[in-house]
């Protein structure tokens, strides 16, 4: 047994990886990896980069040559490929021809947003719609192209699609999103480079009023008597970054990473306990997320956007600036993505750290002895923002000082818009956000992926639920309440769903690390209860997201096994990713396992989210429970500023 956390021989390994193993990708790396591609026929002229990564290595067997996956598309036959290189062997590892009908296909890239509107424009079906709704200026009409969702029809299976809407754009400064012109959908195949169907369902009339916030004159006079808040460090900040951007803040130490698919990767994150290096978390992301709308019209059945798989939420990571992204003292650090053509892209301060303070940490005043305490709390922030299409989403890691990992995701951009088909009056599915314009229900919903290694890689998980114990000799006055605990030891006992009435947490611990009081240490994630996927079990969309219908799944480590809707989530038929995994029904009783936390927000657009709307949040929260064997704030100092003095 051991005692008091002390790690493992197997723990210290996962901890003690060669860091320089698991970092972002380099710009000779990807460079490399184009070369090699190129030299093996696979990346030719018409040929399209979708994907570069790193190919995960197993964290079980020992540190070998980094391995680079790359996902391809050519734009000339719609040919599809998985390959996975190694720039240190200077060759390609191995090559999987796609099935894009059975296998779905590699994410979207940039070419196809960028002909999409001209081979619109070109197709007379869709020009005679536009004629109904007497719009005839090419210029101000455009296309916005939109991931298709599953194939309909079996001559769209194997195709690759983009569905469109359209919006009217007054001027080269209006908002387009104001103005959609809604009714009709084309159905574009982007390797014949042709409309295969226009769909003309309903004409509504195009809203006219503007939504130019970003437009000084459409905001009116600034709100006055609003004074600066400025944000110090005179001695700098707390945390050093080392190489590999090893980041070390307080007793936490984490490695930084950053991929095009999924943004933010933390790996080997570990705190102090004395004179101990203790892991809690192998790696940590947001996996893959579905934002899937509620208007089932047929102009709108297919908008479900997976903006991890089909999107590639790193890609569009924004560069973020000095007192406006981050206030205080700030360090920023590049990502490196590759292009659509295999070759390196810099994206300029991606990623945000600093620190914060959290207000108050822990505080009494004793009757008894006329003492009074209090310190202050403070957090390490972690965070990237992306802009992907409409919406802008902030993501945030957050590490405090008590040894709690939370992560926030910040919504904010634009509404997607429609038109508003009972101006005045109800419709079920939008809301009315301006006179005749719409904005469907729908959902954001993230997929957490978390390697745990509380303590070391084996880790189990139960369930906590707070009851009323039952009155009885043991409860004679009817107030005991008790926690009721259920393990899950394999699989298929999950998916799990929250329930804020019974408090519902789900605590992961070490059955081999016990702490001073002889019980398991852990770690609880405290869910926030609110909606999974709101879509019927029979429907394409549940197939495709069928991890979004459960709040926690657990699954048996597997190196291959990452984003929790499939490899090739673009137009996959469905059934990929998490239901595939869990009908192994392998053990994940005191194994190495991979906690997958669904959560998110369904949004009912209100008209204060009109024209930009106000950040909203969601997320979740890592607790230490018996990790410690005290509270490990205690040396914690008193503050000593001069707003502190008595």
């Amino acid at each position: 047994m051991i005692e008091q956390g002390s790690a493992s021989g197997e723990a210290t390994q996962t901890v003690n990886r060669d860091r320089r193993d698991l970092g972002s990708l380099r710009a000779e790396e990807i460079s490399a990896a184009r070369e090699i591609l190129v030299r093996a026929g696979l990346l030719t002229d018409t040929t399209h980069v979708s994907y570069l990564g790193l190919r995960e290595p197993d964290k079980r067997q020992p540190a070998g040559p980094r391995q680079l996956r790359a996902m391809l598309v050519d734009m000339a036959d719609g040919a599809s490929r998985d390959v996975v290189v190694s720039p240190e062997r200077d060759e390609p590892v191995s090559v999987t021809e796609l099935e894009p009908a059975r296998d779905g296909q590699v994410p979207v890239i940039m070419l196809e947003f960028a002909m999409v509107e001209e081979i619109v424009h070109a197709d007379e079906r869709w020009l005679e719609a536009m004629r109904r709704r007497g719009l005839t200026d090419l210029s101000v009409l455009r296309v916005q192209p939109l991931s298709a969702g599953a194939a309909m029809t079996d001559g769209e299976r194997g195709r690759r699609l983009q569905r469109t809407l359209t919006f009217l754009q007054k001027s080269p400064d209006d908002l387009p999103w104001a103005h959609p012109v809604d009714g009709v959908v084309a159905y574009v195949d982007v390797i014949d480079r042709k409309v295969v169907e226009v769909l003309d369902a309903a004409v509504l009339d195009v809203p006219q009023e503007d939504g130019n916030f970003h437009l000084s004159a459409f905001n009116g006079p600034e709100r006055e008597g609003l004074k600066p808040i400025e944000i110090t460090q005179p001695h700098g900040p707390s945390f050093t970054i080392g190489d590999g951007n090893v980041l070390e803040w307080l007793g936490w130490r984490l490695q930084v990473c950053f991929d095009s698919r999924e943004g933010l990767v933390l790996r080997d994150i570990s705190i102090a306990d004395g004179d101990r290096r203790r892991p809690v978390v192998d790696r940590a992301s947001v996996a893959e997320m579905v934002v899937p709308y509620g208007d089932p019209s047929p102009q709108r059945w297919f908008q479900t956007f997976f903006d991890g798989g089909e999107y590639l939420l790193g890609n569009f990571a924004n560069s973020l600036e000095l007192g406006c992204d981050c206030v205080g003292d700030i360090t920023y650090l590049d990502a490196v993505v590759a292009d659509n053509a295999g070759n390196p892209r810099t994206i300029p301060q991606a990623i945000c750290i600093h620190e914060e303070d959290y207000g108050v940490l822990w505080k009494h005043t004793s009757t008894f002895t006329g003492s009074s305490d209090v310190r202050r709390n403070r957090r390490l922030v972690v965070s990237f923002f992306v802009t992907v299409g409409n919406y802008d989403y902030g993501f945030y890691w957050y590490f405090y000082l008590d040894g709690a990992i939370e992560l926030e995701v910040k919504a904010t951009g634009v509404v997607f818009t429609s038109g508003y088909p009972n101006p005045g009056g109800e419709y079920p599915y939008a809301t009315e956000i301006a006179p005749g314009l719409g904005a469907p229900h729908h959902q954001h919903l993230f997929s957490a992926r978390l390697e745990m290694a509380v303590d070391g890689p084996a880790n189990y998980v139960e369930e906590l639920d707070a009851v009323a114990a039952p009155r009885g000799p043991r409860n004679p006055t009817g107030t005991g309440i008790t926690q009721r605990v259920t393990r899950l030891r394999r699989e298929s006992d999950a998916p799990r769903l929250a329930d804020g009435g019974r408090g519902r947490v789900w605590r992961i611990g070490n059955p081999g690390s016990r702490n001073r009081l002889g019980r398991d240490v852990a770690y609880v994630l405290h869910p926030k209860d609110a909606p999974v996927l709101l879509a019927d079990p029979e429907s394409d969309l549940y197939g495709r997201a069928t991890f979004a219908s459960g709040h926690l799944w657990v699954t048996a480590y597997d190196p291959a096994q990452l984003y929790p809707a499939g490899d090739f989530v673009n137009q996959h038929p469905g059934g990929a990713g998490m239901p595939a995994w869990v009908a192994a029904d392998r053990d994940i009783d005191g194994a190495a396992i991979v906690v997958w936390h669904t959560f998110g927000m369904t949004h009912f657009p209100r008209l204060e989210d009109w024209p930009v709307m106000p950040v909203d949040t969601t997320g979740f929260t890592l607790k230490p429970s018996g990790f410690f064997g005290r509270n490990p704030t205690l040396d914690i100092p008193a503050s000593r500023g001069h707003h502190c003095s008595s």
